[in-house]
This record gives structure tokens, sequence and C-alpha cells, in this order.
């Protein structure tokens, strides 16, 4: 831990450099940073546009059936956990998604980085940051290599009913015949309510390759030393999956495609910000800065610090995703806040525009 002032950063990783950097840019460390730097003077409502958390809005409020239950739970006393640690290994390779083909996989860059230790291909279907959902034909190809590769699939579908755009959500496990898969799924983002922490795994291996490798042996194993969900979490489950009606469902992703229309729109009309790919499905759209457009701002956290100070508006940098000069806005925020909100970032670009030369026009 680093004491500066009277700010605290923790540093993870200690005595592992790459895991040390790593560790102080990560999304969450970043986020928490920009809403340090608000002016908690200025009138307007905050416009926090750098996360994916719609449990603060009317709109989007959480399943009644969730609130009563987590009331019940919490006087029950029934349920304990414990915690445990965990290590961490460099052991991922990242390959790149390409935006000009909706953020599909980049199958020849995966036969590329892939050698006789790798042994998964990892997906995030609907995708977290890039709001794109895969086709059907997409995930068959995607099938088809980890077969040719000899590998499993891990797919991450927490966002499975986020999916609000012409393609529908095909989950991975439907090609299991080809390669076996390892799905990832939890009630955060259907039910909206983030932080909960409670998923689950399930396997497609109707050929028997991770029984045969021990893969399901050691998913019990860890899932014996993994840290329990919270006691009010286990005590609510049973109700919400049982009394949470369908009108919640449907009335979240109707809210959610108007929002994911006005962040579209209104990003699209803004020349410095490209946005490669309307967003289909999850919460979030990612978004490219033209760096040049730009006078006095160096790269995208400088951009967002100084869009949150003057604007009131939080807006996640690209860098904490690995991506440069790129934006991750989320458009799970109450429609009339996330249209001001990104008319003030449109302000903002417009002020901090380079001086046009006689004859230029700016549209922003």
């Amino acid at each position: 831990m680093d004491i500066n002032g009277s700010e605290v950063a923790w540093r993870f990783g200690a005595g592992n450099p790459s895991l040390e950097a790593a560790s102080a840019l990560s999304i969450r460390a970043i986020v928490h940073r920009l809403y340090g730097c608000v002016d908690r003077s200025n009138p307007r409502k905050l416009a926090p546009l750098g996360h994916g958390d719609p449990s603060p809005f009317a709109c989007f409020r959480a399943a009644a059936p969730a609130e009563e239950a987590v009331a019940a739970a919490a006087v029950s006393g029934k349920y304990n956990s414990y915690p445990t640690a965990a290590g961490l290994t460099d052991a991922c390779r990242h390959y790149n998604l390409l935006p000009e083909k909706g953020w599909e996989v980049d199958i020849e860059g995966v036969e590329a980085l892939a050698d006789e230790n790798t042994v998964a291909i990892v997906t995030v279907n609907p995708n977290n940051p890039c709001g794109s959902v895969y086709s059907y034909e997409h995930l068959a190809k995607i099938a088809e290599t980890a077969r040719k590769l000899g590998m499993m699939v891990i797919s991450d579908e927490i966002y499975e009913h986020c999916a609000f755009g012409s393609k529908p959500f095909v989950p991975m496990g439907v090609f299991g015949e080809i390669a076996p898969v390892v799905t990832l799924g939890g009630i955060s983002k259907r039910w909206m309510v983030p932080g909960w922490r409670l998923g689950w795994i399930a396997m497609t291996d109707p050929k028997g390759i991770l029984r045969k490798k021990k893969i399901f042996e050691a998913i019990i194993i860890y899932r014996g030393i993994s840290v329990d969900p919270a006691a009010v979490v286990q005590g609510a489950i049973p109700q919400i999956i049982a009394n949470t009606d369908n009108a919640f469902f449907t009335n979240a992703m109707n809210i959610m495609r108007e929002a994911a229309e006005i962040c579209y729109q209104k990003l699209k009309g803004t020349e410095c910000i490209t946005c490669p790919h309307k967003p289909e499905g999850s919460m979030f759209v990612m978004v490219k800065l033209d760096m040049s457009y730009f006078e006095g701002i160096v790269d995208d956290i400088d951009f967002c610090t100084k869009l949150a100070k003057e604007e009131s508006v939080v807006i996640c940098p690209g860098s904490g995703l690995g991506m440069e000069n790129w934006l991750r806005v989320t458009f799970a925020v109450d429609p009339p806040l996330l249209e001001d909100g990104l008319e003030r970032l449109k302000s903002f670009c417009l002020r901090h525009a380079k001086p046009q030369e006689a004859g230029d026009s700016v549209m922003c």
C-alpha cells in the first residue's frame, strides 16, 4: 500500500514488477480516481458513464423479489462464508478483436498466438467492452479453430440476457460437439444486481474430453477453496429466481435498447470520436479518440481526467483495457441523464479543439 498525503493506492503483486504495474492500471482503480477529479461544487448532476452499474437508476431498479429476498436473508443467519487466497500466473496471450467486423475474434491471430502450451480460447459474448453480439457463424468458426488447435473454449456469457440488437444471442455450448466448452454465467446483469458475485460454471462436453483431462475434478476442487457468496446473496437467490416477473426483464432490455441508440447517435455525431460498431448487447461501447483534433490533451487518461473535472462526466479511458486513446462508455444510465452527459462530452470536445485555420470547418 502506498500513502501519498490523504490518497491511498493499493499495489498487488509486490515483488513482481509486471503484476504491480498491471494492478495500478486497472479499470476499477482508474474510474475510482476519476471520481476523485469531479468538481463537487458543480451544480450539474454527475453523469457516470464509466462503469456499468444500472442499479442506482429508478428505471433499472432491481426486481422487487430481489429486494425483499435480501431483506429476509439478512436476518436469517442461515449461511456462512469464508475468505481464501488466489494466485496469479502470467499465462494469458491477448488476441485482437476486429472493430471493422463488429469486433469479431481475429481467428488468424488466434492461430498465430497458440502453441503447445495453449489450452483454451476465452470469449466474452455479448461483449464487454465492445457491445458486440457474435453470430452463429462466427461462433462456429471459433469452435472449429479450437478443435483444430486441440483446445477448449471458455465462454463468458454473463451478458447472455443483454442482447437487444438484430442478432440473437447464441450460447457457445451449442458447439460442444465440435470442441468442449466451459461456460461462465451469473445473476448480476440480468437481475441488475452488480456486486453480488454469484455465478456458475457449466460444462458442455458430450465427448467426455474435459472429464478425461480431469477438468471437471479441478473445477470441483476450486469450488471448495473459493470464497462463497455473501450470506444475504445465498438467502436471496431462491426468491429472486422464483418470483421475478418476465415484465421486469422485458422493461430493462427495452430501456437498454433505447439508451444504446441514444449513445450511438450522440457519439456518431461527434467528429473527434469514432464509433466503429453500434452496440447490440452488454452495457458498453468502445469508441476511438482522434487525438490530432485536440489541443492540450495528451492521451485518453488526460482526456477523461479533464472531462471529469470540467463536466462532471466520468468515462473509462481505454488504457485500462490496453487500448490507448479509446474510451469505454456505458449506456446503463437513465436515458435523460445519458443524453445530457453525452452533450457535455460534445461541448468538452469543442472547447478543447485545436484552433481552426481560415476555411476549415469543425463538426463535433
